[in-house]
């Protein structure tokens, strides 16, 4: 029997059970929203949601979740708290901590999620930070195991940066027992700690040899070059990653059922080629929709009691 989780700060902190609990609940709770099936087991919880950076599927999904599950969502910008105004992160844990039953930070900085965790009494989520994005690896997996019935065997890709989205899928990927590969230039690598990790704890291979790295995926993954935070360097960028694009010939190294992820918005002609993008819509806007499967299946294993 796997330890509660306490809180969805990074993959890293969960274990394999874990990870498969969140993944067997969501199916469940995809199901029953499917068939109509209501499911208000949070009724009376209120979910607090810090956003210090914009956001489409993050927000729509984590409120609208909320609401399927009987509770209620806050949507609460860093324009409109004291935290903007430099209120330390540990009084408006402690303070949040008394009105509402779970925080949702989308920030920058991994630590604001771990200052919250320590300080307050709540369970903290990560809804992505420059480090991490815990949330969306979660409805990546639920997707590559509802088209591909499991994880073991398959090779992911992940092409372009090695920014959040790689060190959490190559967490996540290892952890569902998926090899990893990341195909991105060398001064662009993910995290060196978790790549660290992933080479004792699975199969691990990172390179500038898209060809390489590609070759006999089962999924292929990518990312836009420049995140929230980097658009100053987006020029540097575009140049340093032309030709980590998720194209035909890229796909035509792929097994021949190679399924593409994205976790959006995408910059059609940049990262992903348009007919490419077209071609596995039906994986991409799927795996979108995961996000507010996953992540009520996060918010019950950590609000219900």
């Amino acid at each position: 029997m796997s330890e509660p989780m306490k809180h969805l700060k990074k993959l890293g902190d969960l274990s394999p059970e874990q990870i498969m609990g969140i993944l067997n609940l969501a199916d469940q709770l995809k199901y029953e929203q499917k068939h109509g099936i209501s499911h208000p087991v949070l009724a009376g919880k209120t979910l607090g949601m810090i956003f210090q950076k914009a956001s489409t599927r993050t927000r729509v999904s984590f409120e609208v979740g909320m609401y399927q599950l009987g509770g209620n969502a806050l949507f609460l910008s860093s324009r409109d708290l004291q935290i903007g105004r430099g209120e330390p992160i540990a009084d408006t844990a402690r303070v949040l901590s008394r009105y509402v039953d779970a925080i949702m930070i989308r920030t920058f900085a991994q630590q604001e999620v771990e200052d919250l965790a320590q300080y307050g009494s709540i369970p903290i989520i990560n809804g992505l930070t420059d480090y991490a994005h815990p949330c969306q690896v979660l409805a990546d997996l639920m997707t590559i195991r509802e088209r591909k019935g499991g994880f073991k065997g398959l090779k992911l890709c992940f092409i372009g940066d090695g920014n959040n989205m790689a060190n959490s899928l190559i967490v996540g990927g290892i952890k569902a027992g998926m090899q990893v590969n990341i195909a991105c230039p060398a001064a662009y690598q993910p995290d060196v700690a978790i790549m660290a990790w992933a080479k004792e704890n699975g199969q691990f291979e990172v390179s500038e040899d898209i060809a390489a790295m590609a070759s006999g995926a089962d999924v292929v993954y990518t990312d836009v070059w420049a995140s929230m935070g980097d658009e100053g360097e987006a020029e540097v960028r575009k140049a340093a990653f032309a030709s980590y694009q998720v194209n035909a010939g890229v796909m035509a190294l792929a097994k021949k059922d190679a399924m593409v992820l994205h976790c959006l918005p995408a910059h059609r002609g940049e990262e992903i080629t348009a007919d490419v993008l077209e071609a596995h819509a039906d994986e991409i806007f799927e795996e979108a929709e995961n996000r507010l499967h996953a992540q009520k299946a996060v918010l019950v294993k950590l609000m219900k009691k």
